[in-house]
C-alpha cells in the first residue's frame, strides 16, 4: 500500500535501511519522525517505549529513500502498445493528457518512485503536473530544443539561428528545472546504427550549454551514435540521455568531466522482447540483441571508470510504463554487474545530488521522503518490486 502518513509524529521500526549511501544492517532500527521530520534514529527497537508514549510506530522490513525516475515523459501511456493508437493521441485535449499524467504520477508512487524528471513535452502537461503533484515531486523540463524538421516533434520546439536559439533558452528558462536539447535522431534498428549527422555541432551546443549555465539551469541531451556523443562530450553537457553506442574513449572523458549518463535500456530491450509489434525480422531482432549487450558492457564499464551512472526508464516510451518500468531499469544495472549499493544511489542520492534537490537521506534533520519494502534488495532484487508503503 503506497500513501502519506499524516500524522504529525510517529516511528517506524525496519530489520535493516539503506541511508542513501550505505546499507545499516546489524540490528533492527528506530526511526522516528516529527512535523515530516527525521527527529531520532537509534539502534534496537524502540516500540515500547514510543508505546507508552502514545507515539505510534509501523514496522517494516526494510526501507530507503523514495525512488527517483531520472527520465520520462509523464504525458505518455506507455503501455499502449498500438502505434496507430499511440499516433491517434497526440490530438487528444489537454484535459485527457493530464488525465493520463495522473495515472502516470500513481503508478510512479506505487513504485516507490517520489521524483521525477520529466524529459519534455510541448502541450504543457509536464509544467500543469508538477503543479498539482503533491506525493510525487515533478521536475519539468518543458519544452526541448531541436532543429527544423528535425526528430523530437512531440517535446521541441524548433531554433534555427544562434539568436532563435539564445532566445528560446531564455524563455524555457523562465519556467523549466532544466534545459533538454535533441541531439541526435533515435536508432534505427533495421540498420543497426543512428542515422543523420547530429542537430547541433559542437560550437552551438556549447553555447547552449554556457547559456543555460548563465541562467541557472543545467542540460540533459538526448543523444545516441558515435558522431552525437562526440558531440555531447567535447561541448560538455551536464547529462548524456541513451547513450547506445557509446565508447571507452567516451565514457573516460565523461568520468573525466563529471558528466552523468542515464542509459535507459528499457525502450531497446522491449524492442528486442516483443519485436513481432513491429515486424522486426530476424536480422533486425540481432541487432537488438547486439545494441543491448554493448549496452550492459559500457555500463559496467561506466561504473568502473567512475561515471555518475543515474536510473531512468524513458517511461512513456512504446512499451515502459511508469512506475514497474524504472525497477526494471535497476535491475538492468544489477545484470550489468553493479553492486546494490551503487545501484540504488543511482536511483536516489546521486541524482538529487546532481540536480541541487532536496536530500532524501535517512538521517537525523533530515526531510522524511522514505518507503517501505517487503524485504532488503540486498538479500533479494525481488523486493524492490514490492512496496509496502510511502512516508512523506
Amino acid at each position: 500500500m503506497s500513501g502519506r502518513d499524516d500524522m504529525s509524529r510517529y516511528a517506524v521500526v525496519t530489520d535493516s535501511y539503506f541511508d542513501g549511501e550505505r546499507h545499516h544492517t546489524d540490528c533492527p532500527y528506530t526511526v522516528v519522525i516529527e512535523q515530516g521530520k527525521i527527529t531520532a534514529i537509534v539502534a534496537g527497537d524502540s516500540s515500547r517505549e514510543l508505546g507508552n508514549q502514545d507515539i505510534p510506530v509501523k514496522k517494516a522490513a526494510f526501507i530507503m529513500p523514495g525512488l527517483v525516475e531520472a527520465h520520462c515523459h509523464l504525458f505518455l501511456d506507455g503501455g499502449q502498445l498500438e502505434f496507430n493508437a499511440r499516433t491517434e493521441y497526440l490530438n487528444v485535449s489537454g484535459e485527457e493528457m493530464l488525465a493520463v499524467a495522473r495515472s502516470n504520477i500513481a503508478a510512479n508512487l506505487a513504485a516507490g518512485v517520489t521524483l521525477v524528471m520529466d524529459a519534455g513535452d510541448r502541450y504543457g502537461v509536464n509544467h500543469d503536473i508538477r503543479l498539482e503533484s503533491r506525493l510525487v515531486t515533478v521536475r519539468s523540463a518543458g519544452w526541448a530544443l531541436r532543429r527544423p524538421g528535425r526528430y523530437g516533434g512531440f517535446m521541441a520546439r524548433e531554433v534555427g539561428s544562434r539568436d532563435e536559439i539564445a532566445a528560446a533558452v531564455r524563455e524555457i528558462s523562465r519556467t523549466a528545472d532544466d534545459l533538454k536539447v535533441i541531439l541526435t535522431g533515435i536508432i534505427d534498428f533495421k540498420a543497426g546504427l543512428v542515422k543523420g549527422e547530429p542537430q547541433f555541432n559542437v560550437e552551438e551546443l556549447r553555447f547552449i550549454v554556457s547559456l543555460a549555465r548563465e541562467l541557472g539551469l543545467r542540460t540533459f541531451v538526448h543523444c545516441s551514435g558515435v558522431a552525437g556523443l562526440d558531440v555531447a562530450v567535447v561541448a560538455g553537457v551536464d547529462s548524456i540521455e541513451h547513450g547506445f553506442f557509446m565508447t571507452s574513449a567516451h565514457l573516460k572523458s565523461m568520468a573525466d568531466q563529471g558528466i552523468a549518463w542515464v542509459p535507459t535500456v528499457s525502450p531497446v530491450n522491449f524492442q528486442l522482447q516483443r519485436p513481432e509489434l513491429a515486424g522486426w525480422d530476424e536480422q533486425t531482432v540481432t541487432n537488438l540483441r547486439r545494441i543491448v549487450a554493448s549496452h550492459l558492457c559500457h555500463i559496467a564499464m561506466a561504473a568502473d571508470l567512475g561515471v555518475p551512472l543515474i536510473a531512468g526508464s524513458d517511461a512513456g516510451s512504446h512499451g515502459v510504463p511508469h512506475g514497474k518500468s524504472l525497477i526494471e531499469e535497476l535491475v538492468f544495472f544489477l545484470k550489468a554487474g553493479l553492486p546494490m549499493s551503487t545501484v540504488l544511489r543511482s536511483a536516489t542520492s546521486l541524482p538529487r545530488i546532481r540536480w541541487g534537490a532536496e536530500s532524501a537521506k535517512i538521517e537525523m534533520g533530515y526531510k522524511a521522503d522514505v518507503i517501505a519494502l517487503s524485504g532488503s534488495p540486498c538479500d533479494d532484487p525481488r523486493h524492490l518490486y514490492s512496496v509496502k508503503a510511502v512516508f512523506r
